[in-house]
């Protein structure tokens, strides 16, 4: 075996994602398992270059992990200047990542990146050609495809199951504490539109990856965007204004006639098995999916249930649904999705989630957030570069 370093730069790992699902449970994974072998011969050993504002933490996270101290940098002109560096990983906030890709597509270096990719369609779209044109290669995390619970989902689409697939319903959220009494769960910006923050630009771009592979292109959206909680208490415990959404209802239409209706939310306590659930109802089936977990009712085995009021129910509804198996281990999502884009740079693999595929859920947000604010359905236009 040939081992072959690959010099990463990751700017945003002293972040949450970036940190524990990026840094920790992907690139160090990897490292702790030996390296990711090609299958040519080659085993590519992943060198973190850790990229950040806060010097003193980027040091932390090298000492923590038993990281080379040289490999930490608070320049990003540096770090993309450097010709050992192949590929430039973005995890950092949201508002600032459109211009970053930008210098590192022009640098050269090939993006793996954590979506939105950019603030709006126009400059998403930008980023795939400028990267096409460069010759760069890109991926957007689209960790949602990877978990259990939804490869289980596709495994049922694939195999035929559900018959006419009717309808989707998503139910995603729990209940982020304001920051005054109990610390939040997730940073002050994500509650600022001028930062980039809000729950329509987070995770429509999910709802329109997940829906486009396992259903079908979305070719319309009505959403109504709300700020249920106006008032929040940053990491200082000072007190700030909510300027971004926290909660959104959206419908989507789907090619072929599927209707989706997903529902995201900061606001909502928890009162189901999983933090994410889809339901997907079909002619010949049902399935519900979460995150690791997939229960299926098939139409052979249909209950007939009654209405009626006057009488307390004598059986459990979740009892009349089935476990579908595991039949196979599933690593970490992020983790696969990294192996696959390196796979992807170097050994010619297949991959398509792009920058152009990336351009598809921001253009999802977009229109989510503009049909809020005019109270009307809208069409999804197919984009090409």
């Amino acid at each position: 075996m040939t081992r072959k370093t690959v010099r990463i730069a990751m700017n945003g790992v002293t972040g949450r994602m970036g940190y524990r699902q990026h840094l920790v449970r992907s690139i160090l994974a990897l490292r702790e398992q030996g390296g990711l072998d090609l299958g040519d011969g080659t085993v590519l050993w992943p060198e973190p270059v850790l990229v950040g504002r806060r010097e003193h933490a980027l040091k932390a996270l090298a000492e923590k992990h038993d990281l080379d101290p040289a490999n930490i940098s608070t320049d990003i002109d540096a770090v993309l200047a450097d010709d050992s560096i192949d590929i430039f990983f973005d995890a950092a906030m949201t508002s600032g990542r459109e211009e970053i890709l930008k210098k590192a597509i022009a640098a050269g270096k090939h993006i793996y990146t954590e979506k939105p990719t950019a603030s709006g369609l126009e400059g998403a779209i930008e980023l795939a050609r400028l990267a096409r044109e460069a010759g760069v290669k890109s991926g957007v995390v689209q960790d949602k495809l990877f978990l259990p619970g939804l490869l289980k989902l596709k495994r049922l689409i694939d195999g035929g199951f559900f018959g006419r697939i009717l309808s989707v319903r998503g139910e995603f959220g729990y209940w982020v504490f304001e920051g005054d009494w109990q610390e939040a769960q997730r940073p002050s910006w994500n509650y600022r539109s001028e930062d980039g923050g809000g729950i329509v630009v987070d995770m429509f771009p999910h709802w329109e990856y997940v829906l486009h592979e396992l259903f079908g292109r979305v070719t319309s959206v009505n959403a109504l965007a709300q700020t249920h909680i106006p008032t929040r208490w940053d990491e200082n415990g000072k007190p700030y204004d909510a300027t971004a959404d926290d909660s959104a209802y959206g419908i989507f239409q789907i090619e072929g006639g599927i209707v989706a209706q997903i529902n995201s939310s900061w606001d909502v306590r928890v009162n189901r098995d999983e933090l994410v659930e889809f339901q997907v109802d079909g002619t010949e089936g049902s399935a519900v999916a979460g995150l690791r977990n997939c229960r299926v009712q098939h139409r052979s085995s249909t209950p007939k249930p009654v209405w009626n009021p006057d009488l307390p129910a004598t059986y459990s509804f979740r009892d009349q649904w089935q476990e579908v198996p595991d039949n196979t281990e599933f690593d970490n999502g992020f983790k696969v999705q990294w192996e696959l884009f390196l796979q992807h740079v170097y050994a010619g693999a297949d991959y398509h989630w792009d920058l152009l595929a990336g351009a598809r859920g921001v253009q999802m947000a977009e229109l989510g957030l503009k049909s809020s604010a005019e109270g009307r359905r809208l069409d999804v236009p197919e984009i090409s570069l």
